[in-house]
């Protein structure tokens, strides 16, 4: 794969963003700053890989994720509302999506969930 279906590859995971559905939701824990605050958290997170690159290896890749999935911790912490089942489910599906354009096989981590599982406390 060249470089440059790489980074296509992973900016191509951003149509899976739940998050304008969510603060479109009329649920009162997503506010603009908490949709802002996944985001950010997952542009960052397809920027490291994009950085790191399609000849990186997997661990390099796997602590992006942890990171982004670590920073997921940090704003579940904040306030316990934000991931609840149908949202778990979504972030485990956007982290798997990432993962799988970034060249991992989801089903090789997290008993088979995904990196996430291997990281995740929601």
């Amino acid at each position: 794969m060249s470089m440059q279906d790489y980074l296509n590859k992973l900016k191509a995971a951003k149509a899976d963003y739940p998050f304008k559905r969510w603060c479109e939701s009329g649920l009162e824990q997503y506010t603009p700053e908490a949709c802002a605050a996944f985001t950010k958290i997952f542009d960052k997170l397809i920027a490291d890989l994009g950085k790191l690159g399609v000849n990186a290896d997997d661990d390099a890749k796997l602590a992006a994720i942890e990171q982004a999935v670590l920073a997921l911790n940090d704003l579940d912490d904040e306030d316990e509302r934000l991931i609840e089942t149908d949202e778990r489910e979504q972030l485990c599906d956007l982290v798997n999506t990432i993962a799988s354009a970034a060249g991992l096989d989801p089903k090789d981590y997290g008993d088979g969930e995904g990196p996430a599982s291997e990281w995740r406390e929601w």
